[in-house]
């Protein structure tokens, strides 16, 4: 007998907004999206977590801050 356990993370989009600075890839406008992720074990609720993600608004590409 062989058990499956299901895990998922579900996100969903809080809001955008402009960011300082520009793509280092192609110089465009930088856009800040705050995203709401639920990790969820056999379908109970395990974390949640409220993130920032960067994106390009020109290329698309997603950009990370490094931070020293």
């Amino acid at each position: 007998m062989s058990v499956m356990f299901i895990c998922d993370e579900e996100e969903k989009e809080l809001g955008r907004q402009q960011a300082s600075g520009s793509c280092p890839h192609c110089g465009g406008k930088v856009e800040a999206i705050d995203v709401e992720s639920h990790w969820r074990f056999c379908f109970l609720p395990v974390c949640f977590h409220v993130k920032r993600k960067y994106f390009c608004t020109l290329c698309g590409r997603r950009l990370v801050l490094n931070q020293y």
